[in-house]
């Protein structure tokens, strides 16, 4: 089961003698199985996209859907528009993620740093969330292209971003999922404002609200969400590590593995001795400080992060370069995770119908008193089924616990379903190799310059050239100017988990690392 058994054969801990006791005390209760809704989003009746855009051409693919240019066939308005495929709705969790994505986006007020969100439409195949168009790239693509960066460029993007926080606090809603990937320009202009563009994982909430629920970035993601407890002030925690990559080119908290990233930001040491920190002034670093405190509770709250000198005076901050090495970071980062999505999208789309139709039919055999849930005897005997390799009894109740979203000590078919299919999405080599396969155009068994600049850019420049170089650089291993499949997969399982990507995935597997971290506060 490759990326999985690499993460369930690391030491555990034993489940208590209550825990044993409770669960024995927990019945089986009768599951029914997940149904999508014919009609996902309320208000979309009767409305047909078709008969007010024309759809052009592909802007983006993810997880779920594509997003693509459109035209107002009446006022000939560009916009951009989100596709979600139901089909991709496997899960009562999907159908919720995008009706709160769509409740926020209607809720959002009208913000010069935040999309406008236009309409929504839905037909039988599909949701088509409508939105401004923004065309002038991304945060770090936009840091790179200037070839330098100060102190001072720093600190109005993080001034922008709070404010964009400092909104959505104001109208009841926590982001959940700020990076640098979530603002885009809207346009190529040197004066176009940043937006945010991404509301998929925000959530509504009241003051004093806490939340559970692991959701986010393992980079930008505060230590309280991986203890599951946790309010608004996570959203100051993730733009303080926005703060700290605009000023120095990395994240503050780094390891090879989801598990040694939380590691990490639990520890919670940042490092201001490397290069370029003697260059940054000592506001900027107490500002970072105090975004990034452990205790929520004395974290800066981001009124107060506005209310800083340095922000307020964002204008008069040193406009001096920080040095070459930032943007080359900041490349190297932001375009290494670029490549390792468009993989995982490849990966996402390679998972026939028919292989989703295989897992419901062995769900069924393996619930043996047919009362449509699995218990966890059923759920081991089906992971062996599954993956390649036997896994121990506390490796398979730390996978059941952290699939087991309604915590009612079984596995309905839905949740099953949500750790079976991406175990076989994204841990079978088979899905790897097609993956590859998609960037090897001409089948030769390497992924070629050409070929990766092809599959990463539009634009045809010098500039984009040295980032392909970059990439096969890091990539390959006996230095013959290409990646060969055998790279190609050691690229993938190494540096920020490119499985990380899938919000599913994502889902179990941080609840299993956090379940095993703090498995006594929890």
């Amino acid at each position: 089961m490759g990326g999985w058994v690499s993460i369930a054969n690391t030491s555990l801990v034993q489940p208590t003698s209550h825990d044993r006791k409770q669960r024995k005390k927990r019945t089986k209760p009768q599951t029914q199985r997940f149904i999508r809704p014919v009609r996902v989003i309320k208000g979309t009746f009767g409305k047909d996209i078709y008969d007010r855009y024309k759809i052009g051409k592909e802007l983006g693919r993810g997880e779920f859907g594509v997003s693509y240019e459109c035209q107002d066939i009446t006022t000939g308005e560009r916009v951009a528009c989100k596709k979600i495929s139901k089909s991709r709705l496997r899960a009562e969790i999907d159908v919720e993620d995008v009706r709160r994505e769509v409740a926020i986006m209607r809720h959002m007020p009208l913000h010069p740093n935040i999309v406008t969100f236009k309409d929504v439409y839905e037909d039988k195949d599909a949701i088509y969330l409508v939105m401004e168009l923004c065309e002038g790239g991304e945060l770090f693509d936009r840091i790179v292209a200037k070839g330098h960066y100060t102190e001072r460029a720093a600190a109005l993007v993080i001034k922008t971003i709070l404010e964009v926080v400092q909104t959505c606090h104001k109208h009841g809603v926590i982001h959940r999922d700020l990076k640098p990937e979530n603002f885009l320009y809207a346009h190529k202009g040197e004066h176009a404002p940043l937006k945010a563009i991404d509301f998929g994982l925000s959530i509504s909430f009241e003051p004093g609200q806490r939340f559970r629920d692991i959701v986010g970035s393992p980079f930008y993601m505060a230590p309280e969400v991986l203890k599951r407890n946790y309010g608004e002030q996570i959203d100051v925690w993730s733009a303080g590590v926005i703060l700290y990559i605009l000023l120095c080119g990395v994240p503050p908290f780094w390891a090879e593995t989801e598990e040694g990233i939380a590691q990490a930001i639990i520890k919670g040491d940042i490092n201001f001795i490397r290069d370029p920190w003697q260059r940054v002034s000592e506001d900027a670093k107490t500002l970072i400080k105090g975004m990034l405190d452990q205790n929520p509770d004395d974290r800066l709250t981001v009124e107060q992060a506005l209310e800083n000198q340095w922000i307020q005076n964002a204008h008069k901050v040193s406009n001096i370069p920080l040095g070459e090495n930032i943007g080359s970071r900041i490349q190297q980062f932001s375009l290494m995770n670029k490549f390792k999505k468009k993989v995982i999208t490849v990966v996402a789309e390679n998972l026939p119908d028919e292989q989703v139709d295989g897992l419901k039919q062995m769900f069924d055999e393996m619930d043996k008193d047919k009362n449509g849930s699995l218990t966890f005897e059923e759920f081991k005997d089906g992971l062996c089924l599954i993956g390649d390799q036997p896994l121990d009894d506390p490796d398979v109740r730390m996978l059941m616990d952290a699939a087991d979203l309604d915590e009612n000590g079984v596995l309905n078919c839905e949740e099953f379903m949500m750790v079976a299919i991406h175990l076989k999405r994204i841990s079978n080599d088979d899905h790897l190799q097609q993956a590859f396969h998609h960037f090897d155009k001409n089948q030769n068994g390497y992924i070629e310059f050409e070929e990766l600049k092809e599959s990463l850019f539009e634009d045809q420049n010098s500039h984009n050239e040295k980032l392909v170089n970059d990439i096969i650089h890091d990539a390959d291993l006996d230095k013959d100017g290409r990646i060969s499949y055998p790279e190609f997969a050691a690229m993938m399982t190494t540096g920020m988990d490119w499985r990380m990507e899938s919000r599913q995935y994502s889902r179990v597997m941080l609840n299993a690392i956090s379940d095993k971290m703090f498995k006594d506060q929890i």
